[in-house]
């Protein structure tokens, strides 16, 4: 079990309290986004296949309209109470924290109460808190590779060394993870970019590692609501008996990101420093946008939303699978996957592609389709395509797609 962390220590000094389970601790070492997705700057390609963006014609605006006017009558109602001249928890909003909590126990087995639930801006800063109070400078943090590079590089900010581990049919390889790793960054349900979910037999042999080397997992479940097919694996969170998982969830895929909605489920010895850290940083987010969502959660139309949403990604999905299948095919090796809003397909060897050239042609053809390259932080990179469909509508995804094929088609 971990010790304790107290509000007092992460306060105290001139550097952040770092956890640590009972025994010998951790040792620095050596080095190596869903969010699930990375933002662009410049004007957006008519054929958007970016990953990790959901589509804003989706979203219930006027619904959302409705909520965030009833929070703002409430706020009216009660201005002139003395609670409104102080600053709020940390933790956020109870109603949404409990709201949270119920819902990601029924749509993901996370066995979570409203205490238990730190709501944060986006999964970034969950993240972020994560880091700030566990990772001291010089720690060794693995990373999926291929990976999320927002983490990557946020846990380099840190002061950590970054290892990436690689990533097999399977999951991540635990057997390849370095010697005297403090942290352990996964996206068992729906890896980024790859898109396979970890297996069974492999999260529990990521938990059984994370015990027997006093480290800690942070489970990132960025999109895994958006499900065609099968029933998602337990989360690693409901399956840990150690308190050696942080589980971190985000709006962004399922609401908006300029919405800035995220949360993580932390074990309680670390929950105390988790939100002292949030308290340092911006003492605690915007109460009517968590109020409104805590609505929007509590009268069903999250869930709601997310079954509509669900049935036109899954259309998407099938569009761009059966392109890679047919006029693909050996040049292409899709990678099963059958959540989210994205795919990624590996380029066979010996096909005679120029993948960067290629792409840099589709992007003078109006279409952005991203490398499985930029994905990668270890020599040398992966070659494929990372394919997301939340950004484009699904009346341009054919043509969006025949004109990828003509510039593939060029290169081969």
């Amino acid at each position: 079990m971990w010790e304790s962390i107290s509000a007092g220590d992460l306060l105290a000094g001139g550097s952040t309290a770092r956890g640590a389970a009972a025994g010998d601790g951790t040792d620095g070492g050596t080095d190596g986004d869903t969010d699930g997705g990375t933002a662009t700057g410049g004007v957006r390609p008519v054929y958007d296949f970016q990953t990790g963006t959901p589509d804003p014609e989706l979203f219930p605006l006027e619904t959302w309209r409705r909520l965030v006017a009833r929070e703002l009558r409430e706020l009216r109602r009660l201005h002139r109470s003395a609670a409104l001249g102080h600053y709020a928890e940390p933790a956020g909003h109870t109603g949404l924290r409990a709201a949270i909590a119920r819902s990601v126990g029924v749509s993901r087995s996370v066995r979570a109460g409203a205490g238990d639930v730190l709501v944060t801006q986006g999964a970034q800063q969950a993240l972020d808190l994560v880091g700030r109070v566990l990772i001291e400078p010089g720690d060794r943090v693995a990373v999926e590779e291929p990976g999320y590079p927002p983490a990557r590089l946020l846990f380099r900010s840190l002061g950590a060394r970054v290892s990436g581990v690689p990533v097999d049919g399977e999951g991540l390889d635990v057997a390849a993870l370095p010697t005297g790793t403090r942290l352990v960054y996964v996206t068992p349900s729906h890896q980024f970019p790859l898109g396979t979910p970890m297996s069974l037999a492999r999260r529990t042999e990521l938990l059984a590692w994370a015990e027997r080397n006093d480290a800690v997992i942070i489970e990132d479940d960025y999109d895994s609501e958006y499900r065609f097919a099968g029933r998602p694996l337990e989360p690693l969170q409901s399956l840990d008996r150690y308190g050696r998982v942080v589980y971190v969830g985000s709006f962004s895929k399922t609401l908006l990101p300029v919405l800035r909605l995220g949360f993580l489920v932390a074990p309680a010895s670390l929950r105390p420093a988790l939100c002292a850290a949030k308290r340092l940083t911006d003492w605690h987010g915007d109460l009517i946008t968590q109020g409104a969502l805590a609505r929007f959660v509590d009268e069903g139309l999250l869930s709601r939303h997310v079954r509509r949403a669900t049935r036109e990604y899954a259309a998407r999905h099938a569009k761009i699978t059966a392109v890679l299948r047919d006029r693909l095919a050996g040049r292409f090796r899709p990678v099963p996957s059958a959540a989210g809003l994205h795919l990624c397909a590996r380029l066979v060897p010996g096909t005679g592609i120029d993948l960067e050239r290629a792409l840099a042609r589709a992007r003078e053809a109006g279409v952005g389709v991203e490398s499985l390259a930029r994905y990668c932080g270890e020599a040398p990179a992966q070659e494929g395509l990372v394919i997301g469909y939340g950004a484009i509508p699904t009346a341009l995804i054919d043509e969006g797609l025949r004109r990828l094929v003509t510039c593939l088609d060029g290169d081969g």
